[in-house]
């Protein structure tokens, strides 16, 4: 089964504008674009066919083809990345069986956890798309606890079944515990981490349809599919002693290049 990794990537972003192209230091203390450090992340990723960057804008797209990246131009009306990489897919002419939609502000994300994903979602005959969690230590859960009560946005977390079938993400923490976890201890509470696999029928379907309203109040473009009652499954991966983190508000600039530095990562 053919694989096509996409990174969506816009510029005007509605919480921080211009954020593709923010430089991130590394270990070395070479500063690097978040757009570039994600298609590194894409580009470790084993059995995949084609990475391309989707962008509607030329700073962007100058940025993405000085270090080698093949890019897909698509329009300013996506709303969101898994509109646009509909977009990019069918101006490929498709042809593919997996489209990932890495996007473009996890630059942290292993490669393993999209190896997996691919994997879980060729293995399940019902899955229409599929999406991984990480099952948090007390120090992640206290990360998201602490940006909730400074009003920032964090991360994302997932409640699903026993059969891994999502039931809700939320920018909120959930599921609710009243415990507190040492920093190395593991919780109930899993990050829902920002990549997505998608079967083309569900990814061509999903333009189609307005956005829902748990859509519009989370901000969470998953949610579509599940108010239209798709399968969506999660794949819980593992961390393997690696921190995961988004770069959602600039607050997070100096949180990844720490995480870089103690990674190693040049």
């Amino acid at each position: 089964m053919s694989t096509l990794i996409v990174i969506p990537a816009r510029f005007a972003s509605t919480r921080y504008p211009g954020k593709p192209l923010v430089e991130l230091k590394g270990a070395t203390g070479e500063a690097k674009s978040l757009i570039k450090r994600s298609w590194e992340a894409a580009m470790m990723v084993q059995g995949v066919d084609k990475v391309v960057v989707a962008t509607d804008d030329d700073r962007i797209r100058e940025a993405a083809e000085a270090f080698g990246a093949e890019v897909v131009m698509t329009s300013e009306s996506c709303q969101n990345g898994t509109e646009r990489c509909a977009e990019a897919f069918d101006k490929l002419g498709g042809g593919y069986d997996v489209v990932v939609n890495l996007q473009g502000d996890a630059p942290l994300t292993p490669h393993w956890f999209v190896e997996e994903l691919i994997k879980g979602l060729k293995a399940s005959p019902v899955a229409e798309v599929a999406t991984p969690v990480l099952r948090t230590e007390g120090e992640a859960l206290n990360g998201f606890l602490e940006d909730r009560r400074a009003g920032r946005v964090g991360g994302t977390t997932a409640v699903f079944g026993i059969d891994y079938n999502a039931l809700y993400f939320s920018k909120e923490v959930i599921p609710y515990t009243g415990n507190t976890y040492s920093d190395n201890e593991e919780t109930p509470v899993f990050h829902h981490v920002g990549v997505y696999a998608y079967r083309p029928s569900a990814l061509a379907a999903y333009p189609r349809w307005a956005a829902g309203p748990l859509e519009k109040l989370e901000g969470l473009e998953q949610l579509r599919f599940l108010e239209r009652g798709v399968h969506v499954l999660c794949v819980e991966v593992e961390g393997r002693g690696r921190q995961f983190w988004e770069l959602n508000n600039p607050e997070d600039v100096p949180r990844i290049e720490a995480m870089l530095k103690k990674m190693g990562a040049a």
